[in-house]
This record gives structure tokens, C-alpha cells and sequence, in this order.
């Protein structure tokens, strides 16, 4: 029986990348293709196909910052399947991303030079916006439409006779003096995304207590520092072309820096051969590279506690009550 994958945000980037390496793993997958431009989806599906013939690749349209498409996409799934065997949450948004300067002059003489480019811990900021759910728009596509999506998809995923795994993209990035349960869509800071990857790294601890049980196991994945459509965006052009050179050194210094979105994927492909019972929830693990280019997997204990996990897994229910609710109204008033 062929494996199913489900993966969000397939259509560039990591997302794209991991789509090509899984089906060098596996021919056969069933892969699945969750992104928001249908038609950019489907060019990617034919080349995938034109390459892996054997493989079945589909596509559904969702939008994770828009809950009604989730929804939709969720019902959609739940007609198509009856299991998912992974499903890789990698769809994000760094929007408007803006360089710290100062932060950046004052770390290039301190001794963190290294771990501030690798993890651009302080150096960037972004503007966030409100959706038309009426939440911060990092949040609710980094975090909460996934959150959602998994409660819709429950049915698929949990089976005590076989586990099924859940596998976020998340960043080095992810510091916890960046969230707050108090304001855990983070509307009053100025790094929502650092937030946001938190917040994902609590999630995942807390699906893996309530959900073990059931079958099913959250992992969290780094795929490193890449020039990606993210990315490209902090920096003129220009600029990027400069700071390669140095970049290329670094490595040599910092496994961090995987710069493409193929070296990114090592951990998620990894990964897909591990037995899940048998990984720590609190562990992240890093894609990483050598000054060399080879490419191998680290791992990292996460800086949080399970009785903060917990809260916020709690907080997320209380949201989605609320949203559902407010969702259930505007429909019934349309």
C-alpha cells in the first residue's frame, strides 16, 4: 500500500525540495500537494510526475491564513483518504522582513558574530498585518491554520495500529524571549515570526502528549540558513552577492548554513525513516552542512518546558472555539 504525504506549502522553496527528495525515497508515495496557487501547484505536479511516473501526486488548495479554505481543504482531504502517513507543516510567512542595523554593527564585534548569521537572532524584525479571521497573520499561517488543519484531519492521522507523524518546520530562530502566553499571537512585538516558531515548538510537544496515545507523533525540523523567496527580501540583490563569498567561509565555521533549499530538506527526509516512538519530543533536529557541502543531521534540546506546551495547547483551544463560533455566525448572517 503506498505511503501518503501530505505536504503545505509544496510549491517552492523547502516545500518543493522536500517533495522532490521524498519521492527519491520512496518512488511509489502518494504525495499530496497542499498550496495556496493552484496553478503553480500544478506545474510542479507535472514535473514531478514527468520524473517519478510511478508515483501518484495530487494537489489541494488551501490557504493555512485563511481558515475558511482550510476547512474546505480539510473536508476535501477527509473525502480522498483514509490515512495520512506523514504530513509535513512547512508552509510560513516572514513578511516585510526589516534589518536590525544597529543590532547587526554591534554583534559583528562581539563573540556571538557566528550564532547572529547563523540564526539572525536579533537582526530582523517584520511588520505584521490582521487577517480576515481577525488574527496577526504570522500567527495564524505559521501556526494556527496548521493547528486547525490537524484537528480537522484527526481522523487521518490517528491510528494506534500503525503512527502517523507530524513533522513542523521550525527555525533556530525560535526564541523563547519572544513569546508570551499572555500575547501568543505576539501583536504587540516587533519579531513575530521568531514567535511564531516557538509557538510551533511548544505545539509539537503538546500534540506529542495528547496524541501518542493515539498514533500519532509531532517532530520539529531547522532546515537551516538558505536563500529562498524568504529570504531573498532582507537584502538587495546586490547585496547577497557580496556576503556569498563570506557566507561560503562561515560554513566552515557554522553547520548552519545549508544555503539551499535541497541541503535544508536533510532533516525532514531523515526524518521520514525514523520510527516515531522512538525520537524525543523534545528534541529539534537541524539540518546542517559542512564547509564542504556534505550535508548531515544535528540534533538540539528545545528551550521550553511541558507545562508551558500544555497552556498553550490549551490556549489554541480556546481560539479555535471562539473562531469556529465567529465563523459559524458570518456564514449563517451571509
Amino acid at each position: 500500500m503506498r505511503k501518503a504525504v501530505l505536504v503545505t506549502g509544496a510549491s517552492s522553496g523547502v516545500g518543493l525540495a522536500l517533495c522532490k527528495r521524498l519521492l527519491e525515497e520512496d518512488h511509489e508515495l502518494h504525495l499530496c500537494l497542499a498550496c495556496r496557487n493552484r496553478s503553480k501547484a500544478e506545474v510542479v505536479r507535472e514535473a514531478l510526475l514527468a520524473s517519478h511516473p510511478l508515483a501518484e501526486v495530487s494537489i489541494v488548495q488551501v490557504d493555512v491564513s485563511d481558515l475558511q479554505s482550510v476547512f474546505r481543504a480539510s473536508g476535501e482531504l477527509k473525502q480522498r483518504f483514509q490515512r495520512l502517513d506523514y504530513v509535513y507543516l512547512n508552509a510560513g510567512i516572514m513578511p516585510n522582513p526589516q534589518l536590525n542595523i544597529k543590532a547587526l554593527f554591534s554583534g559583528l564585534f562581539s563573540r556571538k558574530v557566528i550564532h547572529m548569521f547563523s540564526t539572525a537572532e536579533g537582526l530582523l524584525t517584520q511588520e505584521d498585518q490582521i487577517t480576515a479571521d481577525g488574527l496577526q497573520e504570522v500567527f495564524e499561517t505559521n501556526v494556527f491554520g496548521h493547528f486547525i488543519l490537524i484537528q480537522e484531519l484527526a481522523p487521518l492521522l490517528c491510528h494506534s495500529d500503525s503512527p502517523s507523524q507530524l513533522i513542523w518546520t521550525s527555525s533556530r530562530n525560535a526564541r523563547k524571549s519572544n513569546f508570551c502566553l499572555e500575547d501568543i499571537q505576539h501583536s504587540r512585538g516587533q519579531e513575530p515570526y521568531s514567535s511564531s516558531k516557538y509557538a510551533v515548538d511548544l505545539l509539537s510537544v503538546a500534540v506529542n502528549k495528547n496524541f501518542n496515545s493515539r498514533g500519532l507523533y509531532s517532530s520539529v525540523v531547522c532546515p537551516g540558513t538558505m536563500v529562498t523567496n524568504m529570504t531573498c527580501g532582507i537584502l538587495p540583490p546586490f547585496v547577497w552577492t557580496l556576503l556569498m563569498p563570506i557566507i561560503w567561509l562561515l560554513r566552515f565555521f557554522a553547520n548552519a548554513f545549508t544555503l539551499t533549499p535541497y541541503n535544508g530538506t536533510e532533516a525532514l527526509v531523515w526524518l521520514f525513516h525514523q520510527k516515531p516512538e522512538s525520537l524525543n519530543p523534545l528534541t529539534k533536529y537541524l539540518s546542517a552542512t559542512t564547509g564542504f557541502g556534505s550535508n548531515y543531521v544535528m540534533t538540539q534540546k528545545m528551550d521550553l518546558d511541558e507545562d508551558t506546551a500544555e497552556k498553550f495547547y490549551q490556549n489554541l483551544l480556546e481560539l479555535e472555539k471562539h473562531v469556529r463560533a465567529t465563523i459559524q455566525k458570518r456564514n449563517h448572517q451571509s
